[in-house]
């Protein structure tokens, strides 16, 4: 499986998730992972693990508009950007918003395409993470934003 074929899964089950209650792991158990199985596993547990900080910054970002009301595809296509674009090391944001603008022009509104790249790529360049971890290994290192909101709260 290549990893455009990984994120499409991955943008799926976000997807069914918005409408079931169920594990990761339910989601994914009649699916072929192949060879994408680690970076599909961790991607889910990750948007979940960092949902509301996530979410935080497409609220940032998406100026007018709240989360909630987003087209829910092009909402997850945002999460799943952001997600790439914080906090894994081994892809570099350009493909991640390529990636993520060509999964707009497939699935997402008329307007997606422009308004995710828009977003994607003010955040990539005004927010770019201390440490970005390499979303095949089981630990997250935490950005930027969340070191400074953790300094706040002590």
């Amino acid at each position: 499986m290549r990893r455009r074929e990984a994120r499409r899964l991955v943008l799926q089950s976000l997807y069914q998730r918005e409408f079931l209650d169920i594990s990761d792991s339910e989601l994914l158990d009649e699916v072929d992972l192949g060879d994408q199985e680690s970076y599909i596993r961790l991607t889910l547990s990750g948007i979940s693990k960092h949902l509301q900080t996530i979410d935080t910054m497409i609220a940032a970002k998406a100026e007018g508009w709240k989360v909630e009301r987003l087209a829910l595809i092009d909402r997850n296509i945002l999460r799943l950007g952001i997600f790439e674009i914080m906090y894994c090391n081994e892809i570099p944001a350009e493909v991640t918003i390529d990636e993520a603008v060509e999964l707009a022009k497939e699935y997402g509104s008329d307007n997606a395409p422009s308004f995710i790249n828009g977003i994607l790529d003010r955040l990539w360049k005004e927010n770019s993470p201390i440490v970005r971890e390499d979303c095949t290994k089981k630990n997250f290192l935490p950005t930027r934003l969340e070191n400074d909101k953790q300094r706040e709260e002590r």
